[in-house]
């Protein structure tokens, strides 16, 4: 199996074993001190957008970050994952402060 570089800030894809199995994007807010841990620290993201500025930020695609549709990090869903289920790097996404 390939090892994924994981790192803060990065969007990978994560095989969710639920109803559909699909991959989905997550948005990782871990720190890198702890990349080799069994598990990593991820927010959720979704197409799905709602007014709702205080739990979801909003991701506007770019060319440098390659995103192809404008996307929420669904901050209140703050999760734990294990990274061997992270299947490969999307982005590497820099937030503007």
């Amino acid at each position: 199996m390939e090892i994924i570089e994981i790192k803060k800030r990065y969007v990978v894809a994560w095989c969710n074993i639920g109803d559909y199995g699909k991959p989905r994007p997550v948005f990782v807010v871990q720190s890198n001190l702890y990349k080799n841990h069994p598990c990593i620290t991820v927010c959720p993201l979704t197409t799905d957008l709602i007014d709702a500025p205080t739990f979801r930020l909003l991701l506007t695609p770019t060319e440098l970050n390659g995103l192809n549709l404008e996307s929420h990090i669904m901050v209140d869903k703050i999760s734990a994952i294990r990274s061997d289920k992270i299947q490969k790097k999307l982005v590497n996404y820099h937030l503007n402060n």
